[in-house]
């Protein structure tokens, strides 16, 4: 009721077509009711269908029609019970039933019937002031599906909509209104009736119409994506990276186990963020979630690739904003010419050399866990050898860096002190630490980390987990054996790397070219899904689209 008066039922028909909130994988609170223990049941939400949503914040349920028509309903003289403070009786199931009531005085049934009429654009004002004939209502449609087909096609190539100018009198007004004209000349039917043979205020081909069928599309993709993980869990892949108009953008691909136990990895989306510190990047995984009605609570695993928040320091020591970034800038600089800091990086540089290889290997596309099992095996045996006989190599290398650069260099014989607290003796040489507490414990933690993540233990009986996991639906198993189908989903839905998000910005560099460097962020997004996830952008057909099109606004035309 913020909104202007005539906005409201614009914004109540986006609450409809999002849905009602529910969370299935929310892990529902329990509150203490008359000495017992009760919680939210979730198998309500497919009870009483499109109107039960729950509030995680609130840990209540509430009404979303009731919720969109609430001054109606007071009026009615309709509970708040479901409207403002929530629902939280669980004790009282039956009140869900009572607040639905009884035809036709209940106010619950009077706010359904209005969201029904608002999202029917038959009782809509616009539809009964311009009544359309059959004749008009079927030129409609072939106009809106020749302008669908353009969209597909330059969706599914990655290419841009709009040209540099759409006047009249230009020799090329750009991909979509070229394509849509070439349409018409190789149909008659058509030609008929699009372009300048149309209605003048109903063509079908500006620029808003073109990003509403293109985030039609979209919308199709992610709930066939969101549809594919059912209320499973997931795995979390995050990347961030400057696009060609140096706008920092997060892409989130989530990786799960479908229904037929195949591994998938979809691409749902990119998001705009203005810096891409750690707690602006969980704003715009917890925004997206939300968007969409994902639960982070079913994540069981996240990757992320975080190099981009690196920056130069020297430019943050004298320049930067805030002067706690500067002291901590001021401190790093200073801390890269002692013998601790060369000492770490040159470890660093020594263990990641060993490594480098199998992470390669690792970005593949085809690389499951049961491979990544044979093939950290060579790197975990290389990593021993550099712990066992590692030892002076690495101190002639970081002797050989201070003497150039003129950095501290420490006698390992002499005694270890604490830069923490200076003036308390540690008992312990150079030696001792440098060896054994740093150099010994790393490689130790890292040979330890390999193992516990590629245990060879758990699958020496396997040749391929996916294909198990595949036969296990295919022969019914994994009702069978529900709790071995759940840990064998766990285990494929961990990520091992990040690399199809890294493929979803090679794609993003030809959706958004510097030709495009003005794209705005959802119609980015939007155009990258339809790219990326062309399996499931290609089942999509146009009567879905011309459906979901339809119901985002009010139509000139109703179908």
């Amino acid at each position: 009721m913020n909104y202007p008066a005539n906005q409201r039922d614009e914004v109540r028909r986006r609450y409809l077509t999002k849905g009602p909130c529910q969370p299935y994988g929310h892990k529902f609170k329990q509150i203490l009711i008359s000495g017992s223990t009760r919680r939210f049941n979730p198998a309500w939400f497919d009870q009483y269908g499109s109107w039960l949503e729950y509030s995680i914040s609130k840990e209540s349920a509430f009404c979303l029609y009731c919720y969109l028509f609430k001054d109606e309903v007071r009026k009615q003289g309709g509970s708040d019970a479901f409207v403002k403070e929530g629902f939280s009786s669980w004790n009282k199931p039956d009140r869900l039933l009572t607040h639905m009531g009884k035809p036709p005085n209940s106010t619950h049934i009077i706010a359904a019937q209005m969201c029904e009429d608002l999202m029917n654009q038959n009782q809509s004002i616009v539809h009964a002031l311009f009544k359309q004939d059959d004749k008009v209502k079927s030129e409609y449609r072939i106009r809106l599906n020749a302008s669908i087909n353009a969209s597909r096609f330059l969706l599914r190539q990655g290419l841009p909509f709009r040209g540099h100018t759409e006047k009249e009198e230009a020799v090329n007004k750009g991909n979509f209104l070229e394509l849509v004209k070439y349409t018409g000349e190789q149909n008659d039917a058509i030609s008929k009736v699009i372009l300048n043979n149309a209605p003048g205020n109903n063509q079908m081909i500006s620029p808003v119409i073109q990003k509403d069928i293109v985030h039609s599309f979209a919308e199709e993709v992610r709930q066939a994506i969101l549809e594919e993980i059912g209320h499973g869990v997931f795995g979390l892949l995050v990347d961030e990276s400057a696009d060609v108009s140096h706008k920092e953008q997060i892409g989130v691909v989530l990786r799960f186990v479908d229904k037929r136990g195949a591994i998938k990895e979809r691409f749902i989306g990119v998001v705009h963020v203005k810096e891409t510190s750690s707690l602006a990047l969980k704003s715009a995984i917890d925004d997206l979630f939300a968007r969409y009605g994902i639960s982070i609570k079913n994540v069981r695993g996240q990757g992320n690739d975080g190099a981009s928040n690196m920056r130069v320091l020297e430019y943050i020591q004298d320049e930067g904003v805030e002067d706690v970034k500067k002291h901590q800038a001021y401190g790093l600089l200073k801390y890269f010419h002692i013998f601790d800091c060369v000492f770490y990086l040159h470890l660093m540089l020594l263990i990641l050399g060993f490594t480098a290889n199998l992470s390669l290997v690792l970005q593949q596309k085809d690389q499951d866990i049961l491979n990544a099992v044979s093939l950290v095996e060579s790197t975990k045996r290389e990593l021993q050898k550099l712990r066992d006989d590692g030892w002076e190599l690495l101190m002639a290398k970081v002797a050989s860096f201070c003497k150039i650069h003129d950095a501290e260099i420490l006698i390992m014989e002499e005694d270890f002190v604490d830069r923490r607290r200076p003036r308390k003796r540690t008992n312990i040489t150079n030696m001792h630490h440098y060896k054994v507490n740093c150099f010994c414990t790393v490689l130790d933690l890292q040979i330890q980390e390999s193992n516990d993540r590629f245990t060879e233990s758990s699958f020496k009986n396997v040749e391929n987990l996916g294909d198990l996991s595949c036969l296990m639906v295919k022969t019914q198993k994994h009702i069978a054996h529900p709790l071995v189908y759940r840990l064998l989903k766990l285990v494929l839905t961990l990520p091992v790397a990040t690399a199809s998000v890294e493929r979803c910005f090679s794609a993003m560099k030809l959706v958004k070219t510097a030709a495009r460097n003005r794209i705005g962020d959802q119609f980015l997004s939007d155009c990258m899904v339809c790219f990326i996830e062309k399996e499931l952008f290609d089942s999509i057909s146009n009567e879905k689209v011309i459906e979901r099109f339809q119901k985002m606004n009010e139509r000139r035309v109703v179908l």
